[in-house]
This record gives structure tokens, C-alpha cells and sequence, in this order.
């Protein structure tokens, strides 16, 4: 059976009301962090029926702003490097041209984006909002690892992080409504709240038939 651990992404969404009580933080000569404080981290996604208009267009092509990309990307490196233990997840251009960070620890979260710009100058600070989250990144994925390799009568088809706040588990649709089975996957994650929802098994290759040569033609 096969069982994939899926992580957050961030997506380019444009969103309105998230976060009230803002703070500054000087933040070098490139300006201010803005901190969403004490907001939980957004929807990384709008909601059904949300219109989802790109943040901008390069030569007619949807994208991301380079401004937000850019910061995005330096902030991801130092999320999955020395940050590792306060980064959650973050959504670029959320608003347009701003980034979304979600982190353990405010004050963590702004040497977060510090080092972001000490990494890339060209990354402004001052486009970057930070939120409260409950858990990282590294203990919702050591917590997925736990459920996938987890033995509870039910087959687990996903595992994902859903805004630092919970893990989303995918299974069949007995599974969804026992409450059984949701204890002992909060209990393996350690506490971690987890979701429980009706899903399909994921299809390798060779689950859709697929030949050796098939697979070379349709790879991305």
C-alpha cells in the first residue's frame, strides 16, 4: 500500500483581514517586519467559491510579484536551515508582494527574517508579516513519520501539516468516523491534533499499469 507524507505549501492567494495587532521592529536599513501578533497563521488556500485572482502577471503568464517571491525564498532557506525549530510554513504574496510567515516564536520568527536579508539584501524585510503557530514544520513532518509508520486497523493513505496547527490524515471513510482511531493517531503525533477525512489511496506508476517506457513519455 502506498503512503505519502504530503507537506504544506504555500500558495499565491490574496486574502483579506488576517491579522489586527501590528507591531514594528526595525529591521536593519531595509525596513520593518511587520508582526501579525497575536493572529494564528492564515489559510494557505481561500475557501470554496473565494475568487483565486494571481497576485500578478509576467508576459500574461500568472505568478507570484518577484518582490514576494524573492523574500519567500530567502526566508524558506533559513526556515529549513538554522530556524528549522520556529518555522511553520509561509504563504508568498499574501497579500501581493508581501509573505505570510508562520513561526513557533515571534521573536525567533524576526531573527528568521533577519537572516533572511543578511542572506539575500536584495530580500526587503519590510514585506514580511509574522504569525503564531502551535508547532513547527520539523515536529508536525517527525509526527507524520510516527502516523505512516502506525499500525491502527485503518489504512493511512496521506499525512500532511495544515498550518502549524494539525496534521491531515486521509483514509477511508470507517476511519473518518471513528473516534477510536483519531485518539490513537493524537496520541502517536505526540498530542498533535489530527483531522481525519475520507481520501483515495495515491496511484504509483505501476498501481495505473504503467510500462517503464510509459512512464519516461509522461514525466514532467
Amino acid at each position: 500500500m502506498a503512503v505519502t507524507a504530503v507537506v504544506s505549501v504555500s500558495a499565491a492567494v490574496l486574502l483579506a483581514g488576517c491579522g489586527n495587532a501590528v507591531q514594528r521592529d526595525e529591521v536593519g536599513s531595509a525596513g520593518e517586519i511587520r508582526l501579525a501578533s497575536p493572529s494564528a497563521c492564515p489559510e494557505s488556500v481561500p475557501g470554496p467559491g473565494t475568487p483565486r485572482a494571481a497576485p500578478t502577471l509576467i508576459d500574461g503568464t500568472p505568478a507570484n510579484t518577484p518582490e514576494g517571491e524573492r523574500l519567500s525564498r530567502a526566508v524558506g532557506e533559513q526556515g529549513r536551515g538554522a530556524f528549522a525549530d520556529v518555522y511553520s510554513t509561509q504563504i508568498t504574496d499574501h497579500p501581493a508582494g508581501r509573505v505570510a510567515l508562520c513561526v513557533t516564536d515571534l521573536a525567533r520568527g524576526r531573527l528568521l527574517v533577519s537572516a533572511a536579508h543578511v542572506a539575500d539584501p536584495e530580500a526587503d524585510p519590510a514585506r514580511a508579516d509574522l504569525y503564531l503557530s502551535p508547532y513547527s514544520r520539523r515536529a508536525l513532518d517527525a509526527a507524520a513519520d510516527e502516523l505512516i509508520r502506525l499500525k491502527a486497523g485503518f489504512p493511512i493513505h496521506t499525512v500532511s501539516g495544515q498550518r502549524g496547527t494539525e496534521l491531515k490524515v486521509t483514509s477511508s471513510q470507517a476511519s473518518a468516523m471513528s473516534a477510536e482511531f483519531k485518539a490513537r493517531l493524537e496520541e502517536a503525533a505526540g498530542g498533535i491534533p489530527v483531522r481525519v477525512t475520507k481520501g483515495e489511496p495515491v496511484r504509483t506508476a505501476e498501481d495505473r499499469g504503467l510500462t517503464a517506457e510509459d512512464q519516461a513519455l509522461t514525466a514532467p
